[in-house]
């Protein structure tokens, strides 16, 4: 399987998503990277099974203008309704100024997020996405979201402490409470295309977490048709 990942921004390096799926080669997945938007072609979507955006709407740390133009969006709408993999984590929930076109495609707005603090991810329903996935809890950004979608379908919980009771993980590393409760991932569809969601990934260390690794390559997997 071929794979693109899109990763860099200003307030997220690329080296983590970089870093954090090169296990992955291991499994037969290769990977081309782009961290300069300048340097996406819209038109080369159609060559990959997937593609993972791990970007907001900047073309680079060094430049943060836009380039989820319309041209980009709709190239993405085509790419997933004729049937390609879109997998958006963590800062690629980032919405920019126009980008109304592909949040629609993602499916969620980024609202906003907490300071970093031990964020906990359970899924919570059977899935090929989650299967074989336990929980697991390392430091994050615990990212709130508002779903649009209406057919997302949540398959994993985070769960992070209210901002002055993360000492509570030092008793209870799993400690929650209803309030601090939000989607870590979702899946929808659209077209003959899948789309999925994951929220954690601030941290190389979320990357790497066994767990977070198994369900990339389901992710990968299922967001390519091979599952």
């Amino acid at each position: 399987m071929r794979v693109l990942l899109l990763c860099d921004d200003y307030y997220h390096h690329g080296d983590v998503p970089i870093r954090g799926v090169e296990p992955l080669k291991e499994k037969g997945i290769a990977f081309d990277v782009i961290q300069d938007a300048n340097d996406f072609d819209p038109g080369k979507l159609k060559d990959y099974a997937c593609v993972i955006m791990s970007k907001s709407d900047q073309i680079s740390r060094q430049d943060e203008s836009s380039w989820k133009t319309d041209a980009v969006q709709e190239a993405f709408i085509k790419y997933v309704e004729n049937g390609g993999g879109l997998i958006v984590t963590h800062n690629g929930t980032v919405i920019g100024e126009h980008t109304g076109k592909l949040d629609q495609l993602v499916g969620c707005r980024f609202l906003y997020h907490p300071n970093q603090v031990p964020v906990t991810v359970q899924p919570i329903k059977p899935h090929p996405v989650t299967e074989g996935v336990g929980m697991f809890a390392e430091i994050d950004e615990p990212y709130q979201i508002e779903i649009i979608a209406s057919d997302a379908d949540v398959l994993a919980a985070a769960y992070a402490p209210p901002q002055g009771e993360e000492g509570k993980y030092e008793a209870d590393p799993y400690y929650n409470n209803p309030g601090s409760i939000n989607a870590a991932v979702y899946v929808r569809t659209q077209g003959t295309g899948r789309v999925c969601v994951l929220t954690p990934g601030h941290n190389l260390e979320n990357w790497l977490n066994p767990h977070f690794q198994r369900m990339l390559v389901n992710t990968l997997k299922w967001c390519g048709g091979r599952a």
